[in-house]
């Protein structure tokens, strides 16, 4: 379980198919106390750590990636140089200064439209009908790993507002309309929803 706040990036290193897909991401040494098999939140995704090396200044860690994974994320796109937003696994007593992110991406979603407003950027997202129903004005949205407030729905397309600090500590600045980005909705909307839908 994580909380969306991006602690720190990645570099895709390799990406690669063995007998499953294998990512190589490089960081730095604030994540010293990540060891093979902790959990860390990669764009959304919750990877296990197969190894983890030191290169100089940097670390390696190492992930297998499911074909599974492949097909209904971003992980599809990426390729070598590209950056990663990654995040810790929480831990009891961590803060939440989010919300509740499992690393289970429900659908990938094009970005439609950037728009600097105020210092701030606008991002314009489509949404798929199926997770139209589990989005709400206000509510929390995992986007890229990313804990954010939806701003405003319109038809199948979903509004967010992004703060300087947002924009420059995460990949979300790397976008280019028509990219695709991981989407993870509330588990507290997805919950509620069911319980509406036995109640009927």
């Amino acid at each position: 379980m994580f909380s969306g706040i991006i602690e720190n990036s990645a570099k895709v290193i390799s990406f690669t198919k063995l007998k499953d897909y294998k990512l190589v991401l490089e960081t730095d040494l604030k994540f010293t106390d990540i060891k093979k098999g902790s959990s860390v939140c990669c764009n959304g995704i919750c990877l296990t750590v197969v190894s983890k090396k030191k290169n100089n200044r940097k670390i390696l860690l190492t992930f297998d990636v499911s074909k599974e994974t492949l097909n209904c994320s971003n992980f599809n796109q990426i390729k070598k140089g590209d950056t990663i937003n990654i995040e810790k696994s929480l831990r009891v007593g961590d803060e939440i200064s989010g919300h509740f992110v499992f690393g289970h991406v429900d659908d990938t979603s094009p970005l439609l439209s950037i728009k600097k407003v105020d210092g701030s950027y606008e991002l314009q997202f489509k949404i798929s009908k199926k997770l139209r129903g589990l989005v709400a004005k206000k509510g929390s949205i995992a986007i890229n790993g990313i804990s954010l407030t939806v701003n405003s729905i319109s038809n199948n397309c979903i509004i967010l507002n992004i703060i300087p600090y947002t924009w420059d500590k995460t990949n979300l600045n790397k976008l280019k309309i028509g990219d695709r980005i991981n989407l993870e909705v509330d588990m507290l909307a997805r919950y509620v929803t069911q319980n509406q839908k036995k109640l009927r």
